[in-house]
């Protein structure tokens, strides 16, 4: 049973990859959080949510990658939104695995619950998120906002797990750019976050023996990310001819209600 939700979960986050930019984080986290924290083996269920975090960022590592292919050839990515904002995601996300590698499964799930929260709050008060901008022109990031902005997004992502987008979407968006484009550079920029986050994952488990068996790189799940990654590739091109074909707003209105189903999961859990 478990394996065919990590399976479906998977799928679903390949959809959210490709659409909203989310990488699997948001899917990912919340089921495996449920799963582990259930588990006999005291030290799984005493680790779930860094297990969970850990394992949804290595997950990103392919979703992120596939989906920046996929975008690339639809034409969507934009180099000077890239770079060096993503130089800069990288440097925070060491910074966010450290932390994250220090803290309680409990104190990250809250974390995880409080950011969700202030994010959707954000994104329905701001003006400029459900509805595009169509009398500002489209306006670069400034240099502060790509240097303390992008360590400010690595950190945060790394420490949850969440890939980023939740806030480099909102950053893009409130700049002037559409949906299509927002969520389209949310997969290379959460590439680094990705990376860098596995393996300080990876690193972390080595100074600090886990004891968690053969099954775990660190604290990755090697069972868990090869179903989730079989089944993102189904979901990601299930959702490909979708690509800039949603309309604006509702894709605006769509991005924020997952937001919402996240948070409530993440509360009841």
């Amino acid at each position: 049973m478990l394996y065919g939700l990590l399976a479906l979960f998977g799928g679903l986050a390949g959809v959210t990859s490709v659409l909203f930019g989310f990488g699997g984080g948001f899917v990912v986290v919340p089921l495996l959080y449920r799963a582990l924290s259930a588990s006999p083996d005291p030290a799984v269920s005493g680790a779930a949510m860094q297990i969970a975090v850990a394992t949804s960022t290595c997950v990103m590592i392919v979703n992120a990658l596939l989906a920046t292919a996929k975008h690339r050839r639809a034409g969507n990515l934009r180099r000077a939104w890239i770079w060096p904002l993503a130089g800069f995601i990288g440097l925070g996300a060491i910074l966010g695995a450290v932390l994250a590698s220090g803290c309680s499964s409990e104190v990250l799930r809250w974390a995880f619950i409080v950011y969700l929260g202030l994010t959707l709050l954000d994104c329905l008060a701001r003006r400029g998120f459900i509805q595009q901008a169509t009398i500002r022109p489209i306006r670069p990031l400034t240099p502060v906002v790509t240097v303390l902005g992008g360590v400010l997004i690595g950190s945060v992502a790394t420490f949850l797990g969440v890939g980023g987008s939740v806030m480099t979407v909102p950053l893009l968006r409130r700049s002037g750019l559409s949906m299509t484009l927002a969520t389209a550079m949310a997969n290379p920029l959460s590439v680094p976050v990705a990376v860098v986050g596995t393996l300080t994952y990876v690193a972390l488990a080595g100074v600090h023996p886990l004891g968690l068996g053969p099954g775990f790189a660190g604290y990755v799940d090697l069972l868990a990310f090869v179903l989730l990654i079989f089944g993102a590739l189904l979901g990601m091109r299930l959702a490909t001819p979708l690509i800039g074909r949603i309309p604006d707003r509702l894709h605006a209105g769509i991005y924020i209600g997952l937001l919402g189903l996240v948070l409530l999961a993440m509360v009841l859990g």
